[in-house]
């Protein structure tokens, strides 16, 4: 089995080569660049990466700006690490498009089990479904090439917002529990006042919204969503 490839944008040089020595044994390559205008070269140079670990502090370009140009061809899931405490970093990551954040300082472990999630997200989604499009209403949804429309129009989503609507799909009709998509999705629980979850799904609503207003997924406050079923 291949190596997964992993990018690193950090301009803290002594994490990074700790990180590169950690996550190598793991079966990980890993380039890794020290600013953002250099981050957003390397990320868009044409090479496959698996993920990109991406901090919020870099000279020339922050991450935000980097992940602002990134999102505007590239779907590459992003691990964003924010500053420990601040909450407004991690909602701005992930408005922006991030799939997950991950406070600094922060444990080795913690930082590989959640680029095991990440880059292992299809293989949570239920592997009877994998191949089967799913066609509600005016929303269709294509496992094989992971591709979504709605209207006929093809939706730009990150992989994160792929993973959840197709979870959401799968069970229509269905309560589906922060905690659960949370899990499945991201591989982990949802620790309290986490948005993530939240942010993702607002995120899917306001590009289906784009082309049907319909209301497709509702809230189930302090439980979960509920993708509804056409009529």
């Amino acid at each position: 089995m291949s190596n997964k490839q992993l990018l690193l944008i950090d301009d803290d040089i002594e994490l990074t080569d700790l990180l590169s020595q950690y996550l190598k044994p793991q079966g990980y390559d890993i380039d890794i660049v020290h600013d953002g205008e250099s981050g957003i070269t390397q990320a868009t140079s044409g090479k496959h990466y698996d993920l990109i670990i991406l901090d919020v502090m870099l000279p020339k370009l922050d991450g935000f700006e980097v992940l602002k140009k990134l999102r505007v061809s590239h779907f590459t899931p992003v691990l964003m690490l924010t500053a420990k405490g601040d909450d407004l970093d991690k909602i701005l990551g992930l408005e922006m498009g991030a799939d997950d954040y991950l406070a600094k300082p922060f444990n080795h472990r913690e930082l590989s089990a959640r680029i095991k999630a990440l880059v292992r997200r299809m293989g949570l989604l239920p592997a009877t479904s994998v191949q089967q499009n799913l066609v509600l209403g005016d929303v269709e949804l294509s496992p094989p090439s992971q591709q979504v429309h709605c209207n006929g129009h093809l939706l730009e989503l990150t992989g994160t917002e792929y993973s959840i609507l197709h979870l959401l799909m799968l069970n229509h009709g269905i309560l589906v529990s922060k905690n659960d998509i949370s899990e499945k999705v991201l591989g982990r629980k949802l620790a309290a006042f986490d948005r993530s979850i939240d942010m993702h799904v607002s995120n899917l609503r306001k590009k289906l919204a784009e082309f049907n207003p319909t209301e497709k997924i509702k809230t189930h406050r302090g439980a979960g969503y509920l993708y509804l079923v056409e009529s």
